[in-house]
């Protein structure tokens, strides 16, 4: 037993780790907005667009990505996503053309959609039930780390060594993960009586239809779409050109503020899902974590604030708005263990579908009001501009403050019917 203890272990963290690399290279557009800009000769919108090819695939693939690991395991699934995330990375930094670099970025997100289905369905596999949202906590706060990688560590790795080579050194260490992993994953416990096993034959429509008329699902995912997005908007795009042009910050400065609100995001999540689980209420940690994210975003966007208040309120934002992770559990409690995957994929197709249409969506309205500045081949948004186009992020808040009034508590017990429909 002992054996298999630390078996699980290894399993997860090496699942976790692939949150790592995902987040990194989620958010590293950020750091290379100038570089990119330059490279591609491409306005607010084209980057943007550049940026969310990756939200595009990773849209696409959550569903048919959940039905494959439910199926075959998360083993094989997820050592060829890891491969094909790394591939497209190298084929991202080897571009001259933007559709090529398109196409690289795109392929990225389509393995990288894999990471946090994979993670959540091991997590099942190899965990008691009971530690599930602690664990999962636990697991994004890893890949938060790996967003915080994505930030000011990226930036100075850019600056040493170019754009283009540090991130074809990232795509190499992808393939090599990509090996690491098929030779040390197994699906699940063979000898654990708490935790329930996939069947080999699983229904697909079945599993899909469980999951797609409860309006349960459809509530949570809508929710977390609308808690996620500002994470992606601000974190992982535009950020930090805000902080630099506002607060008269280098890039890299810029970068290590908003590292700040990855490692508060980082601190929140395994807190918040043993807070869950201690008070036995989900929806109460939501409330709090989303309203009081809300509020310190808004400060940060509109109030006239020090550099070091805006650090604390970056870091306050992630430690709040990392309250939505309890959702993923909540999901995972009104669905069989079989379709647990699916039903993981389902939500995260929501985050993924507000993350494509939310950046573009800013970088157009940062278009509009665009006054003709250009340095360097690079356009130069004001501060009223930022703040304009930055506004749709406490309008998401909001929303999703609305939206969990109509979800109902499990009060952290499973849900789900016996049978699947």
């Amino acid at each position: 037993m002992k054996k298999q203890y630390f078996l699980a272990w290894a399993i997860w963290l090496l699942s976790a780790l692939f949150m790592f690399y995902k987040y990194a290279i989620e958010v590293s557009p950020s750091v290379m907005t100038d570089h990119l800009m330059k490279a591609f000769q491409i306005d607010g919108v084209q980057l943007g667009n550049l940026a969310a090819c990756y939200f595009y695939s990773y849209l696409i693939m959550q569903i048919p990505g959940g039905l494959l690991i439910d199926r075959f395991g998360p083993r094989k699934v997820t050592t060829i996503a890891i491969g094909i995330c790394g591939l497209g990375i190298i084929l991202f930094a080897s571009s001259n053309i933007l559709f090529i670099a398109q196409l690289g970025r795109f392929l990225s997100g389509l393995g990288a959609a894999f990471a946090a289905m994979n993670c959540l369905k091991l997590t099942g596999n190899w965990f008691p039930a009971k530690r599930f949202a602690f664990m999962a906590g636990l697991m994004m706060s890893l890949g938060m780390l790996g967003a915080v990688g994505g930030q000011a560590p990226l930036s100075a790795f850019i600056n040493t060594l170019g754009w283009r080579s540090a991130l074809f050194t990232i795509g190499v260490i992808g393939l090599f993960f990509s090996a690491i992993f098929w030779l040390v994953v197994r699906d699940r416990a063979k000898y654990h009586a708490d935790i329930p096993l996939t069947p080999e034959k699983t229904d697909l429509w079945k599993s899909c239809r469980s999951v797609f008329t409860s309006k349960q699902s459809w509530l949570l995912s809508v929710y977390s779409g609308l808690a996620f997005a500002p994470i992606t908007v601000f974190g992982g795009l535009w950020g930090v050109p805000f902080i630099s042009e506002a607060f008269t910050l280098s890039k890299t400065n810029a970068a290590h503020v908003v590292s700040l609100l990855f490692f508060g995001f980082a601190a929140g999540a395994p807190l918040w899902g043993w807070l869950s689980d201690y008070m036995g209420n989900r929806k109460k940690v939501m409330y709090v974590g989303t309203t009081f994210a809300a509020i310190a975003f808004s400060f940060v966007l509109y109030a006239p604030i020090s550099v070091w208040v805006l650090s604390v309120l970056m870091f306050a934002f992630g430690f709040f708005i990392s309250s939505f992770l309890v959702c993923f559990t909540m999901i995972r409690e009104i669905n069989a263990p079989a379709v647990a995957a699916t039903a993981i994929g389902f939500m995260n197709s929501f985050d993924a579908l507000l993350g494509a249409l939310s950046d573009p969506l800013t970088g157009k309205f940062l278009d509009l009001g665009w006054q003709g500045k250009i340095v360097d081949g690079v356009r130069i948004f004001s501060v009223t501009t930022y703040k304009w186009a930055l506004t749709t992020v406490p309008i998401y808040l909001i929303a999703a403050i609305v939206i969990l009034f109509f979800v109902k508590e499990t009060f952290c017990k499973s849900t789900y019917p016996n049978t699947l429909p």
